[in-house]
């Protein structure tokens, strides 16, 4: 199996990319990870312009011998692709797997409501960095290769699931790229907001029509929150159990997602 790799935001380091292949070699030999050279660009914050980011996604994404398309890293990004790269995929990107989180839940939206490919919620290339890292990697390319998974908690059977970082959920909101969430249980996660931040996004959940038809929501980590002053009073569940209550859908708990290395595999659809 051809696993492309891909920077559609952030890119990578060597020293990260020499240690993918080095899991890959040892534990997975059935898969050859192929990198794009474009992860390995910088202008500013991104791995390249736009424009060279696009280009190695649409490549990829559109060349038949590659299986399936793994992220690089999130950052910031993704966003600013849309529209120049969905009217550019052909047959082969509908046949692909997509597999990413964080800022690249643009794409995987994008992908879902356009109806192309299998986007898939799970742990990036860059992520065997973190402490664990070997296990997020391995449980990526696990999926990726036999399409196992680890379970992900409080997921009703009969409902098809999307999983998306809230703040990338909050800024599809609006957008022709959401996807149509009728029907369907959403996990969302984040990291390092304060909580009115995520109050203030909770606020933009709670009031937008497009979400009213959601079977639920259920609650990943919200990690390295940013310290408020004075300190915030209400606790996230309570922030989530609100929201839900103001949107019309049921709270559905907690899920086993987040910017971490236990983060899950969380198929859409």
């Amino acid at each position: 199996m051809r696993i492309g790799i891909v920077a559609p935001s952030r890119g990578l380091t060597r020293d990260i990319a020499d240690r993918a292949l080095a899991l890959a070699a040892r534990d997975f030999p059935e898969a050859s990870l192929v990198i794009h050279p474009q992860c390995f660009l910088q202008d500013g914050h991104f791995a390249g312009p736009d424009t060279a980011r696009g280009a190695a996604f649409v490549e990829m994404a559109n060349d038949p011998s590659i299986d399936a398309l793994w992220f690089a890293r999130g950052g910031y990004g993704a966003n600013r692709l849309l529209d120049a790269v969905m009217p550019q995929l052909g047959p082969a990107a509908g046949a692909k797997t997509y597999l990413g989180y964080s800022d690249g839940g643009f794409l995987l939206a994008a992908l879902y409501q356009a109806r192309v490919g299998r986007p898939v919620h799970g742990p990036m290339v860059a992520d065997i960095a973190r402490e664990g890292g070997d296990a997020a990697a391995a449980r990526a390319l696990e999926f990726l290769l036999r399409g196992n998974r680890a379970a992900v908690p409080v997921a009703p059977a009969t409902a098809p699931t999307i999983a998306l970082n809230l703040t990338i959920l909050a800024t599809l909101i609006g957008t022709r790229w959401l996807p149509d969430l009728t029907g369907h249980m959403l996990m969302i996660e984040d990291v390092a907001e304060p909580m009115y931040r995520i109050d203030r996004m909770l606020f933009q959940l709670a009031a937008a029509p497009a979400l009213r038809g959601l079977a639920g929501i259920c609650l990943g980590r919200i990690a390295d929150v940013v310290a408020n002053e004075p300190p915030w009073g209400d606790e996230i569940d309570q922030m989530i159990a609100r929201c839900c209550t103001l949107l019309g859908v049921p709270y559905l708990g907690r899920c086993d997602i987040g910017h971490d290395a236990d983060n899950k595999i969380v198929p859409f659809g």
